[in-house]
């Protein structure tokens, strides 16, 4: 069990059956660690791929779950109905917002378009000095491997500064990630990106 600062935190995720199990397994592994350690899990409310499986993982340890979901998805074949609350929010915007209001902390499990928007944005609104909450990938089975090494290109060319790479911890163990979220320092030198 983590003793921290973090009380809630957020997680987003690909919601897409079919997938291998080993992802599956490391997003029910996240959602029961986030349990035993007292965390409120916050997430987009789905009951399908790995958003289902974490959900489940925190449900089953004993743990709050609150889903946020936008109207229209607000479907009985997409929402999970179990959980200790759910939140509905006009659209994906103001969704976003309360997700981000709501949570301590962000791990992005794998997932595809919608999952790589939501790390993006977090990571830019910490860029730009919105927030200075911990910010981490769970790189299961590798997942993120090639977008770490695109990042590291983005450094390369100048797109990025160096400091901005340690807006954000990875790691592959759910347990070993959480611990380096709970032990994230906000990086020195970040006003420069808007003051120049």
């Amino acid at each position: 069990m983590l003793k921290n600062s973090i009380q809630s935190l957020c997680v987003y995720s690909g919601s897409a059956d079919h997938i291998k199990p080993a992802y599956l397994e490391a997003a029910y592994q996240t959602g029961q660690i986030l349990a035993q350690s007292g965390i409120t899990l916050i997430y987009g409310g789905g009951k399908t791929g790995l958003m289902g499986a974490v959900a489940e993982g925190a449900l089953q340890a004993g743990g709050k779950v609150i889903g946020v979901v936008p109207e229209h998805l607000n479907k009985p074949s997409l929402i999970h109905d179990g959980l200790s609350q759910l939140i509905i929010t006009p659209d994906m915007h103001t969704r976003k917002a309360e997700m981000s209001r709501l949570a301590d902390a962000f791990i992005s499990l794998p997932g595809g378009f919608g999952t790589m928007e939501e790390f993006f944005e977090t990571l830019t609104w910490a860029q730009i000095g919105l927030h200075q909450k911990p910010i981490g990938l769970l790189n299961t089975s590798g997942y993120y491997s090639p977008l770490l090494r695109w990042i590291s290109h983005a450094l390369q060319e100048g797109f990025i500064y160096p400091e901005h790479m340690d807006l954000f911890v990875e790691d592959e163990d759910p347990q070993k990630l959480i611990l380096k979220l709970t032990q994230f320092k906000i990086p020195h030198n970040l006003n420069r990106w808007v003051e120049r």
